[in-house]
């Protein structure tokens, strides 16, 4: 199980891992904040006012020397929730192993990396679609060799799910993208066997009980024939769909927020009803802000509660056989299926993606969704029936002091490293960017040297342009 841990600066989320992992949690997952997620420095004048606002800042190496202090690598599996950057980050979290001793075939943890859902519903790209899937492409072939343990991607359903997708769009863009991965790099020459169980995938969990059970059991059959039947995969372990899944933050409300506390408990129960090896419960009041130690506290205490109180884990499947829930998935499936041969039959995800394919379909069904809400044929209680006035629970509020604390360190380690071999560095990166060499190694020198996240990823914009995304009519 995993908790949201990522907030203000990095030392202090490093206090609040510590809290969780001394509070029974078995991995650490930590999200960043915007300038951080579209690879821009602290001290840069677009980052003013976001900083540390939405999850932990980071800059350069120095930040994730902090945010790891005390905490043996060796003993924790790290999700990162970054995607644009995502090279970056593995960069600085493999340094950081190698400075406590630990070697790179024992780190374990997931990073997130999935650009392609940024393109269809995230928006937190900067890279055109090619060049942003050589890096994605470069991180998975180069923790498949050096890293073996870490899951370098997973192919991410929640952020499409969150932006008004259904349980099939959902379903059905996410395999379509882990398909378009799979291609890419058994075309790089990679052996499917090799990489296949290398690659992880993260779902969203919403209100539907038995159709969220139903879409991981469907999501599992239509993986494991596509991946024997289509990419001739041998072993047993290529056609695994490891899955983590988080509870749906958008199904939160600001209105009785918490009724939140009784949606999140059936979406995890869900969740563990459809398999998920992985789980992250949402706090009831992050529809407010983000989450209050309280809130994270029973976030927490709501997965441990499922896991050693209610006996649903011990069984593999435990709703199989039921008339209900076999039906559903297979018309989940079904309908998937249908899904995913229309984006084949344009030509594959990129070709779609170009023609506005997956933004008109997610547009259509969020539309469907609203209007539902005004006509009230699809009920949230609190929003549209049984509403009340309640009071607002305390919320967690960002001092202005953090920004400004992380801008003068940043501008402090810029004056004081060896910029002669920043300067190398980034030279060295840039030429690789412009050949078929894997930009990794390039990476984790620049990381090494100090340069900041900021610099690298303009480095890299200066061989790969920007993307300015698709117009859809």
């Amino acid at each position: 199980m995993r908790q949201f841990a990522g907030h203000k600066t990095a030392k202090e989320t490093n206090q609040r891992f510590k809290y969780l992992l001394a509070h029974g949690e078995t991995g650490l997952s930590t999200a960043f904040d915007l300038p951080t997620l579209m690879g821009i420095d602290a001290d840069d004048p677009r980052a003013l006012g976001e900083v540390g606002r939405e999850g932990v800042s980071i800059t350069s190496l120095a930040d994730f020397e902090t945010l790891f202090s005390g905490i043996d690598l060796a003993k924790i599996s790290t999700s990162m929730t970054i995607n644009l950057p995502a090279p970056v980050m593995l960069a600085m979290y493999l340094i950081v192993a190698e400075k406590q001793g630990v070697p790179w075939k024992r780190v374990r943890g997931t990073l997130q990396t999935d650009i392609l859902k940024e393109y269809i519903a995230q928006n937190e790209y900067l890279f055109p679609p090619e060049p942003s899937l050589r890096l994605v492409l470069d991180t998975i072939e180069f923790c498949v060799k050096e890293v073996p343990r870490f899951y370098p991607i997973s192919i991410s359903g929640y952020h499409i799910r969150e932006a008004g997708a259904t349980a099939v769009q959902e379903l059905a863009f996410t395999l379509s993208n882990g398909r378009e991965y799979v291609q890419r790099l058994v075309a790089r020459g990679l052996p499917v066997d090799e990489f296949a169980n290398h690659l992880s995938f993260f779902f969203d969990v919403h209100n539907y009980f038995f159709e969220e059970i139903a879409k991981l059991r469907a999501g599992r059959r239509i993986w494991a024939r596509m991946m024997k039947e289509e990419f001739k995969a041998q072993k047993m372990t290529s056609l695994f769909l490891p899955i983590h899944c988080q509870t749906a933050g958008v199904s939160l409300t600001a209105q009785q927020p918490l009724n939140n506390l009784i949606r999140t408990t059936y979406q995890a129960l869900a969740a563990v009803l459809g398999g998920t090896q992985s789980l992250h419960t949402n706090s009831f009041d992050e529809a407010l802000a983000l989450p209050s130690d309280e809130a994270v506290r029973l976030a927490l205490r709501t997965q441990q509660i499922i896991a050693f109180e209610s006996g649903v884990s011990d069984t593999a499947d435990p709703l199989g056989g039921s008339f209900h829930l076999e039906s559903l998935t297979n018309r989940v499936e079904e309908k998937a299926l249908e899904l995913m041969a229309r984006i084949q039959e344009v030509g594959g995800v990129l070709p779609a993606l170009e023609r506005g394919f997956f933004h008109r379909e997610i547009s259509e069904s969020a539309y469907r969704y609203e209007t539902d809400l005004l006509s009230q044929r699809r009920k949230i209680i609190g929003v549209n029936v049984y509403t009340e006035k309640t009071k607002r629970p305390k919320i967690l509020k960002i001092r202005s002091q953090i920004e400004h604390k992380q801008i003068r360190s940043v501008q402090q380690l810029k004056k004081n490293r060896n910029n002669a071999e920043v300067d190398k560095s980034l030279r060295i990166l840039k030429e690789t960017a412009k050949v078929a060499t894997n930009t990794l190694p390039c990476v984790i020198e620049a990381v090494r040297s100090y340069a900041t996240l900021g610099e690298i990823v303009s480095t890299l914009k200066e061989v790969f342009g920007e993307y300015r995304g698709v117009t859809v009519l």
